[in-house]
Protein backbone atom coordinates (compact mmCIF):
# COMPACT_ATOMS: atom_id res chain seq x y z
CA UNK A 1 0.00 0.00 0.00
CA UNK A 2 1.50 3.27 -1.03
CA UNK A 3 2.78 5.43 2.24
CA UNK A 4 0.89 9.02 3.25
CA UNK A 5 5.03 10.39 2.89
CA UNK A 6 4.43 9.32 -0.62
CA UNK A 7 1.58 10.08 -1.68
CA UNK A 8 1.40 11.98 -4.91
CA UNK A 9 -2.73 12.06 -4.53
CA UNK A 10 -5.86 12.22 -2.29
CA UNK A 11 -6.60 8.98 -0.82
CA UNK A 12 -9.60 7.16 -1.95
CA UNK A 13 -12.30 5.47 -0.28
CA UNK A 14 -11.32 1.93 -1.39
CA UNK A 15 -7.16 2.67 0.55
CA UNK A 16 -9.37 3.66 3.82
CA UNK A 17 -11.55 0.48 3.70
CA UNK A 18 -8.18 -1.51 3.17
CA UNK A 19 -6.40 0.07 6.10
CA UNK A 20 -9.20 -0.04 8.74
CA UNK A 21 -10.06 -3.85 7.11
CA UNK A 22 -13.96 -3.27 6.20
CA UNK A 23 -15.36 -3.11 2.94
CA UNK A 24 -15.66 -0.10 1.04
CA UNK A 25 -19.55 0.25 1.66
CA UNK A 26 -18.89 0.44 5.33
CA UNK A 27 -16.35 2.77 4.90
CA UNK A 28 -18.99 5.14 2.97
CA UNK A 29 -21.74 4.87 5.02
CA UNK A 30 -19.28 6.05 8.28
CA UNK A 31 -18.37 9.09 5.93
CA UNK A 32 -21.75 9.27 4.97
CA UNK A 33 -23.11 9.20 9.08
CA UNK A 34 -24.95 6.07 8.78
CA UNK A 35 -26.00 4.67 11.93
CA UNK A 36 -25.80 0.95 10.46
CA UNK A 37 -22.32 0.39 11.03
CA UNK A 38 -20.99 -1.55 13.94
CA UNK A 39 -19.13 0.57 16.58
CA UNK A 40 -15.91 -1.50 16.03
CA UNK A 41 -15.88 -1.11 12.37
CA UNK A 42 -16.82 3.04 13.22
CA UNK A 43 -13.89 3.47 15.11
CA UNK A 44 -11.22 1.63 12.62
CA UNK A 45 -13.16 3.43 10.05
CA UNK A 46 -12.60 6.89 11.87
CA UNK A 47 -9.20 6.25 12.89
CA UNK A 48 -8.13 5.30 9.15
CA UNK A 49 -9.37 8.72 7.94
CA UNK A 50 -7.85 10.37 10.44
CA UNK A 51 -4.06 8.69 9.65
CA UNK A 52 -4.26 9.03 5.85
CA UNK A 53 -6.09 12.03 6.20
CA UNK A 54 -9.02 11.14 3.65
CA UNK A 55 -11.59 14.04 2.95
CA UNK A 56 -14.50 13.07 1.16
CA UNK A 57 -15.39 13.97 -2.54
CA UNK A 58 -18.59 16.12 -1.53
CA UNK A 59 -19.72 16.66 -5.28
CA UNK A 60 -19.62 12.57 -5.91
CA UNK A 61 -21.60 12.18 -2.79
CA UNK A 62 -23.47 14.70 -3.76
CA UNK A 63 -24.59 12.89 -6.94
CA UNK A 64 -25.16 9.56 -4.64
CA UNK A 65 -27.20 11.25 -1.71
CA UNK A 66 -28.52 14.07 -4.00
CA UNK A 67 -28.03 15.80 -0.59
CA UNK A 68 -26.20 19.77 -0.72
CA UNK A 69 -25.53 19.82 3.35
CA UNK A 70 -27.01 23.36 2.87
CA UNK A 71 -30.26 24.62 4.55
CA UNK A 72 -31.56 27.90 3.75
CA UNK A 73 -32.99 30.67 6.46
CA UNK A 74 -36.02 32.87 4.86
CA UNK A 75 -36.69 35.60 5.91
CA UNK A 76 -40.23 37.36 4.56
CA UNK A 77 -38.89 40.45 5.65
CA UNK A 78 -37.23 43.43 3.68
CA UNK A 79 -33.61 43.47 3.55
CA UNK A 80 -34.17 47.03 5.84
CA UNK A 81 -36.06 44.97 8.11
CA UNK A 82 -34.26 42.01 8.50
CA UNK A 83 -30.32 43.96 8.68
CA UNK A 84 -32.08 46.92 11.60
CA UNK A 85 -33.52 44.33 13.69
CA UNK A 86 -31.21 42.19 16.25
CA UNK A 87 -33.58 39.74 16.53
CA UNK A 88 -33.03 38.49 13.25
CA UNK A 89 -29.34 38.86 14.20
CA UNK A 90 -29.85 36.49 17.23
CA UNK A 91 -31.45 34.02 15.06
CA UNK A 92 -28.71 33.55 12.53
CA UNK A 93 -26.44 33.31 15.53
CA UNK A 94 -27.96 30.91 17.59
CA UNK A 95 -28.87 28.53 14.39
CA UNK A 96 -25.00 29.18 13.24
CA UNK A 97 -24.81 27.69 16.79
CA UNK A 98 -26.46 24.56 16.18
CA UNK A 99 -25.37 23.56 13.18
CA UNK A 100 -22.11 23.34 14.20
CA UNK A 101 -21.40 20.40 15.28
CA UNK A 102 -22.91 19.05 12.10
CA UNK A 103 -21.74 18.91 8.48
CA UNK A 104 -24.65 21.25 7.56
CA UNK A 105 -24.20 25.07 5.84
CA UNK A 106 -26.95 28.35 6.26
CA UNK A 107 -27.57 30.18 3.64
CA UNK A 108 -29.82 33.52 4.39
CA UNK A 109 -32.24 34.39 1.80
CA UNK A 110 -34.69 37.52 1.94
CA UNK A 111 -37.73 37.04 0.38
CA UNK A 112 -40.08 39.96 0.75
CA UNK A 113 -42.92 40.27 -1.65
CA UNK A 114 -44.69 37.80 -4.39
CA UNK A 115 -41.83 37.92 -6.77
CA UNK A 116 -38.45 37.32 -4.46
CA UNK A 117 -40.40 34.32 -3.12
CA UNK A 118 -41.41 32.95 -6.30
CA UNK A 119 -37.56 33.50 -7.02
CA UNK A 120 -36.93 31.94 -3.66
CA UNK A 121 -39.24 28.47 -4.61
CA UNK A 122 -37.57 28.21 -8.07
CA UNK A 123 -33.77 28.07 -5.84
CA UNK A 124 -35.46 25.60 -3.35
CA UNK A 125 -37.10 23.60 -6.03
CA UNK A 126 -33.68 23.39 -7.89
CA UNK A 127 -32.23 21.51 -5.08
CA UNK A 128 -29.83 23.93 -4.02
CA UNK A 129 -30.90 23.56 -0.31
CA UNK A 130 -31.72 20.47 1.73
CA UNK A 131 -34.63 22.24 3.62
CA UNK A 132 -35.80 25.40 4.58
CA UNK A 133 -36.99 27.01 8.34
CA UNK A 134 -39.13 30.11 7.44
CA UNK A 135 -39.57 32.87 9.78
CA UNK A 136 -41.29 36.50 9.66
CA UNK A 137 -44.44 35.29 7.91
CA UNK A 138 -47.37 37.54 6.90
CA UNK A 139 -50.81 36.17 6.04
CA UNK A 140 -50.33 37.31 2.28
CA UNK A 141 -46.79 35.22 1.41
CA UNK A 142 -47.40 32.46 -1.01
CA UNK A 143 -43.88 30.88 0.26
CA UNK A 144 -45.55 27.96 2.77
CA UNK A 145 -47.70 27.06 -0.23
CA UNK A 146 -44.58 26.91 -2.59
CA UNK A 147 -42.75 24.82 -0.44
CA UNK A 148 -44.94 22.16 0.35
CA UNK A 149 -45.69 22.15 -3.47
CA UNK A 150 -42.47 20.84 -3.52
CA UNK A 151 -42.34 18.56 -0.29
CA UNK A 152 -39.40 20.41 0.95
CA UNK A 153 -38.56 19.37 4.33
CA UNK A 154 -40.00 22.78 6.21
CA UNK A 155 -39.78 23.88 9.44
CA UNK A 156 -41.58 27.60 10.28
CA UNK A 157 -40.50 29.57 13.13
CA UNK A 158 -44.20 30.44 14.32
CA UNK A 159 -47.67 28.67 14.24
CA UNK A 160 -49.00 28.97 10.51
CA UNK A 161 -51.43 30.96 9.65
CA UNK A 162 -53.55 29.23 8.06
CA UNK A 163 -53.59 26.18 10.36
CA UNK A 164 -51.52 24.01 7.85
CA UNK A 165 -50.31 20.91 9.19
CA UNK A 166 -46.88 21.97 9.36
CA UNK A 167 -43.90 20.99 11.62
CA UNK A 168 -43.51 24.93 13.69
CA UNK A 169 -41.54 26.19 16.47
CA UNK A 170 -43.26 28.97 18.40
CA UNK A 171 -43.48 30.89 21.82
CA UNK A 172 -46.18 30.75 24.32
CA UNK A 173 -46.53 34.87 22.45
CA UNK A 174 -50.45 34.74 23.56
CA UNK A 175 -49.13 33.71 27.46
CA UNK A 176 -46.05 35.89 27.08
CA UNK A 177 -48.54 39.40 26.66
CA UNK A 178 -51.08 38.09 28.74
CA UNK A 179 -48.18 38.17 31.99
CA UNK A 180 -47.02 41.29 30.41
CA UNK A 181 -50.52 42.96 30.62
CA UNK A 182 -51.39 41.75 33.61
CA UNK A 183 -48.21 43.04 35.50
CA UNK A 184 -49.43 46.81 34.32
CA UNK A 185 -53.16 46.08 35.95
CA UNK A 186 -52.03 44.10 39.11
CA UNK A 187 -49.56 47.41 39.79
CA UNK A 188 -52.82 49.96 39.92
CA UNK A 189 -52.60 50.98 36.23
CA UNK A 190 -56.22 51.76 35.02
CA UNK A 191 -55.52 52.89 31.27
CA UNK A 192 -53.28 50.40 29.83
CA UNK A 193 -52.85 50.98 25.90
CA UNK A 194 -50.78 48.56 23.25
CA UNK A 195 -48.66 49.12 20.49
CA UNK A 196 -49.74 45.21 18.83
CA UNK A 197 -47.45 44.11 16.16
CA UNK A 198 -48.82 43.30 12.49
CA UNK A 199 -52.24 41.84 12.54
CA UNK A 200 -51.27 39.66 9.73
CA UNK A 201 -48.35 38.02 11.00
CA UNK A 202 -49.05 35.56 14.04
CA UNK A 203 -46.78 37.38 16.65
CA UNK A 204 -48.97 40.17 16.27
CA UNK A 205 -51.63 38.53 16.85
CA UNK A 206 -51.16 36.61 19.29
CA UNK A 207 -49.53 38.89 21.45
CA UNK A 208 -52.70 41.41 21.20
CA UNK A 209 -54.69 38.23 21.89
CA UNK A 210 -52.88 38.11 25.05
CA UNK A 211 -52.87 41.71 26.11
CA UNK A 212 -57.15 41.27 25.70
CA UNK A 213 -57.09 38.38 27.71
CA UNK A 214 -55.94 39.95 30.42
CA UNK A 215 -58.18 43.09 30.65
CA UNK A 216 -60.97 40.42 30.73
CA UNK A 217 -59.19 38.39 33.61
CA UNK A 218 -59.28 41.81 35.34
CA UNK A 219 -62.84 43.02 34.16
CA UNK A 220 -61.35 45.99 31.85
CA UNK A 221 -63.19 46.79 29.00
CA UNK A 222 -61.69 46.94 25.96
CA UNK A 223 -61.05 50.78 24.94
CA UNK A 224 -59.84 50.91 21.19
CA UNK A 225 -58.59 54.11 21.49
CA UNK A 226 -55.75 52.51 23.53
CA UNK A 227 -55.29 50.09 20.53
CA UNK A 228 -52.56 51.28 17.82
CA UNK A 229 -50.79 48.75 15.42
CA UNK A 230 -46.89 49.13 15.02
CA UNK A 231 -44.72 47.23 12.41
CA UNK A 232 -41.39 45.23 15.25
CA UNK A 233 -39.57 48.26 14.21
CA UNK A 234 -38.31 51.18 16.34
CA UNK A 235 -39.90 54.08 13.90
CA UNK A 236 -43.32 52.10 14.25
CA UNK A 237 -43.40 52.00 17.93
CA UNK A 238 -42.62 55.99 18.35
CA UNK A 239 -45.49 56.36 15.37
CA UNK A 240 -47.94 54.34 17.65
CA UNK A 241 -47.32 55.93 20.43
CA UNK A 242 -47.57 58.83 19.19
CA UNK A 243 -50.81 58.06 18.05
CA UNK A 244 -52.22 56.88 21.28
CA UNK A 245 -50.97 59.73 22.76
CA UNK A 246 -53.10 61.84 20.91
CA UNK A 247 -56.42 59.65 21.20
CA UNK A 248 -55.73 59.00 25.02
CA UNK A 249 -53.61 61.64 26.66
CA UNK A 250 -54.29 59.73 30.23
CA UNK A 251 -53.26 56.09 29.69
CA UNK A 252 -50.63 55.14 32.37
CA UNK A 253 -49.28 52.50 31.34
CA UNK A 254 -48.39 50.69 27.93
CA UNK A 255 -48.06 46.71 26.55
CA UNK A 256 -45.60 47.44 23.36
CA UNK A 257 -44.92 43.75 21.30
CA UNK A 258 -42.09 44.22 20.65
CA UNK A 259 -38.50 45.51 22.58
CA UNK A 260 -37.75 47.76 19.24
CA UNK A 261 -41.33 49.10 19.53
CA UNK A 262 -40.72 50.05 23.25
CA UNK A 263 -37.71 51.83 22.46
CA UNK A 264 -39.23 54.16 19.86
CA UNK A 265 -42.15 54.30 22.52
CA UNK A 266 -39.85 54.98 25.09
CA UNK A 267 -38.24 57.83 23.28
CA UNK A 268 -41.67 59.47 22.06
CA UNK A 269 -42.99 59.63 26.42
CA UNK A 270 -39.83 61.11 27.15
CA UNK A 271 -40.47 63.91 24.16
CA UNK A 272 -44.12 64.38 25.72
CA UNK A 273 -42.77 65.11 29.53
CA UNK A 274 -43.92 61.78 30.54
CA UNK A 275 -41.98 60.09 33.21
CA UNK A 276 -41.41 56.36 33.04
CA UNK A 277 -42.36 54.51 34.76
CA UNK A 278 -43.70 57.73 37.37
CA UNK A 279 -46.47 58.82 34.71
CA UNK A 280 -46.63 55.69 32.43
CA UNK A 281 -45.45 52.14 32.97
CA UNK A 282 -43.74 49.75 30.41
CA UNK A 283 -43.37 46.40 29.12
CA UNK A 284 -41.56 45.30 25.87
CA UNK A 285 -41.40 41.42 24.12
CA UNK A 286 -38.34 39.67 22.92
CA UNK A 287 -35.79 40.82 25.94
CA UNK A 288 -33.51 41.92 23.36
CA UNK A 289 -30.20 43.18 24.33
CA UNK A 290 -31.32 46.72 24.13
CA UNK A 291 -33.75 46.61 27.14
CA UNK A 292 -31.42 46.00 29.91
CA UNK A 293 -29.55 49.02 28.12
CA UNK A 294 -32.14 51.12 27.77
CA UNK A 295 -33.02 54.30 30.21
CA UNK A 296 -34.10 53.30 31.93
CA UNK A 297 -33.89 49.01 31.85
CA UNK A 298 -36.68 47.63 29.86
CA UNK A 299 -38.99 45.72 31.65
CA UNK A 300 -39.97 42.85 29.00
CA UNK A 301 -41.16 39.49 28.06
CA UNK A 302 -38.31 37.25 27.19
CA UNK A 303 -38.43 34.20 24.81
CA UNK A 304 -35.95 31.02 24.68
CA UNK A 305 -34.37 32.14 21.27
CA UNK A 306 -31.51 29.02 22.04
CA UNK A 307 -34.02 26.58 22.56
CA UNK A 308 -36.55 27.74 19.76
CA UNK A 309 -33.52 27.66 17.04
CA UNK A 310 -32.30 24.31 18.33
CA UNK A 311 -35.86 23.07 18.26
CA UNK A 312 -36.13 24.20 14.81
CA UNK A 313 -32.90 22.88 13.77
CA UNK A 314 -33.72 19.46 15.04
CA UNK A 315 -36.89 19.06 13.43
CA UNK A 316 -35.52 20.08 10.18
CA UNK A 317 -32.23 17.74 10.35
CA UNK A 318 -35.26 15.02 11.15
CA UNK A 319 -37.01 15.72 7.95
CA UNK A 320 -33.60 15.73 5.54
CA UNK A 321 -33.39 12.07 7.44
CA UNK A 322 -36.66 11.47 5.86
CA UNK A 323 -38.91 11.93 8.67
CA UNK A 324 -41.97 13.01 8.05
CA UNK A 325 -43.73 13.18 11.01
CA UNK A 326 -45.49 16.56 11.96
CA UNK A 327 -44.31 17.71 15.17
CA UNK A 328 -44.88 21.00 17.01
CA UNK A 329 -42.93 22.73 19.65
CA UNK A 330 -44.00 25.76 21.91
CA UNK A 331 -42.16 26.95 24.51
CA UNK A 332 -42.44 29.01 27.59
CA UNK A 333 -42.42 32.69 27.86
CA UNK A 334 -41.17 34.40 31.30
CA UNK A 335 -41.59 38.09 32.45
CA UNK A 336 -38.39 39.87 32.94
CA UNK A 337 -38.96 42.57 35.53
CA UNK A 338 -37.29 45.66 35.49
CA UNK A 339 -37.29 49.34 35.90
CA UNK A 340 -39.65 50.59 33.72
CA UNK A 341 -42.53 49.25 34.80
Amino acid sequence: MTTLAGRASSPTLDEVAELAGVSRATVSRVVNGSPKVRPEARRAVEAAVAELRYVPNRMARSLVTRRTDTIALVLSESDTQVFSDPFFARVVRELSAALADTEMNLVLLAARGEREQEKVGRYVRQGHVDGVILMSLHSQDTLPRILAEAQVPLVLSGRPLDGHPVCYVDADNAGGARAATAHLLVAGRRRVATVTGPRDMIGGIDRYAGYRTALRDAGVAEDPALVAEGDFTEAGGAAAMTALLERAPDLDAVFVASDPMEVGALRVLRASGRSVPGDVAVVGFDDAPVAATSDPPLTTVAQPLGEMTSLMTELLLRQVEGDDEVRVRVCPTRLVVRESA
